[in-house]
């Protein structure tokens, strides 16, 4: 009877499991996902560089420019908070900008400015470069790892139509203030 109930719930129990573990996967690399310990905002980087020079650090915003070289990519961004899972969020707030130097080549079209970029990698120093004609201190980091996120779907709000009218609307033609019962 044992034999019989094992064979019964082997494909429930299997079927639960895999859809478990599927629903864990998030595609999201796990230095992307989790913040480093103690990590410094890009602000307090550029404020003393040489004390968090080869330091870890898990930084993301929006593209602002994408400049591509012999071997690498260097990625201009405008910093901004990250949420749990690594995304930067949709805010003003900002830390500064950085840049991120990635190794290979990187398509300007598709990490166009405006796109949200999470990157994982070092603290390589700090680099002057003009942002129209002010002078601003990039913190440099070497990236390892990097995840583009997906363009956000802007968010509508529902039709509601004018010619409907809820029966407890107080202005409803039938059930308004105005009926007398």
């Amino acid at each position: 009877m044992m034999k019989h109930l094992f064979h019964a719930l082997r494909a429930p129990v299997m079927f639960t499991a895999a859809l478990w573990l599927a629903a864990c996967a998030t595609g999201v690399p796990a230095p992307i996902r989790d913040a480093p310990p103690d990590q410094p905002r890009p602000d307090e980087v550029r404020a003393d560089v040489s004390r968090f020079e080869g330091s870890t650090v898990r930084w993301g915003g929006v593209i602002a420019t994408v400049s591509n070289r012999a071997e690498d990519t260097l990625v201009e961004m405008v910093s901004r908070p990250l949420g749990s899972s690594g995304r930067p969020r949709e805010t003003d707030l900002t830390d500064g900008r950085f840049l991120a130097r990635v190794p290979g080549f990187l398509d300007p079209a598709v990490y166009a400015p405006g796109r949200e970029l999470t990157v994982s990698g070092t603290v390589a120093g700090v680099e002057s470069r003009p942002v129209g004609e002010y002078p601003y201190p990039y913190v440099r980091v070497d990236v390892a790892l990097h995840h583009l996120w997906a363009i956000r779907e802007p968010v509508r709000d529902p039709y509601y139509s004018p010619w409907w009218y809820d029966p407890w609307y107080p202005y409803h033609p039938v059930y308004g203030p105005w009926r007398r019962w």
